[in-house]
Formats: C-alpha cells, structure tokens, sequence
C-alpha cells in the first residue's frame, strides 16, 4: 500500500468551489525514474525551478572537483549520491512545488495505487468527511452519582486476558 498526500489548487476567478479534476496526488516513496532520469523527471512533473537548481549544483559540483583533482571515479560516486538524494526526495520537491504555486495539502490517503486514492479520497470529501481527521477521544471513565468510576473492562475473547500483540491493540468492531 502507498500513502499519498492529497493537494487542492487555489480556486480560480469565477470558481466557488475547488475543481476535483484539478487536484494532485502525490504518492510517497522513492522515485526510480526520478533517480535515472533526475532532471527529465523534474522536467515531465513540471518542477521548474527544482530542475534549474538541480543541473546548477551538478555543473558546480563537477566542477568544483575537477579543479580540487577528484577521480572521475570520485566525481560519479558523488553525482550518483544526488541523483539517489532526487529519487528519495522526488515527493518533497512535488510538495515543495504545489506549496509554491498555491496548493493547499487537505488530505493523506492510503491506497494500492493513485486510482484506488482518489477514489477513497472523493467518496469521503463528498460525504463531509475530512480524511486526515483524527476520530474523537474516547471517554474512558464514568460519572455515578457523583463519583468516578473506570470504564468496564471488555470481555476478550479468549478469556481473562487482553489480545494486545505488541504495541498495537486489535482494531474495534464497528456496526
């Protein structure tokens, strides 16, 4: 499963309401073709500016090592680092971009693939619900007659004890 990060553009003149075809999802995780092809990939997501920087720092960088007497074993070691460092941060340099031209992140959505979230995503975001929300507190104590009591302990399953494997309790049921 992928996370991805849900974007809203800014609403144009004569909207009212933001246009769903116009929102961006941009999935979490390593970029192979962001990492082969860094400035082409920069190029195809519209990452102006990330792109100008990028082959900037490479012509500096190769440079700058060229005239310090690095190997060219050295000098490719290092231009592979930063190609690795764009396909680990090829979702950032997406969001650092959409925050540039005035997107707004609303959401984060687990999915198998962009289609499955942006279905996910739709269904909630049409039915009110904010997909990011986190679920209200639990009220975990009681008012008796004036006094405080726990709250009951839930029958498990397997008698007597709880069924926390871990860190992470089993999820509750719902209805």
């Amino acid at each position: 499963m992928a996370v991805y990060t849900v974007h809203q553009p800014p609403l144009g003149k004569a909207e009212t309401a933001p246009d769903p075809a116009r929102f961006t999802f941009v999935r979490d995780g390593f970029y192979v073709w962001g990492f082969l092809l860094s400035v082409l990939w920069m190029l195809r997501h519209r990452l102006w500016l990330a792109a100008v920087l990028f082959a900037a720092l490479v012509v500096l960088l190769e440079i700058g090592l060229r005239y310090a007497g690095v190997t060219s074993g050295w000098r490719m070691l290092v231009l592979f680092a930063l190609a690795f460092l764009v396909g680990l941060e090829g979702a950032s340099l997406r969001r650092w971009t959409l925050a540039r031209r005035g997107y707004t992140n609303v959401g984060v959505v687990v999915a198998e693939n962009q289609d499955d979230a942006e279905r996910r995503f739709f269904v909630n975001w049409q039915a009110g619900k904010r997909p990011n929300a986190a679920p209200p507190p639990a009220r975990t104590e009681t008012v008796v007659r004036g006094t405080l009591t726990p709250p009951a302990r839930p029958a498990y399953p397997h008698g007597g004890g709880s069924t926390v494997i871990g860190s992470f309790p089993e999820p509750e049921r719902r209805t």
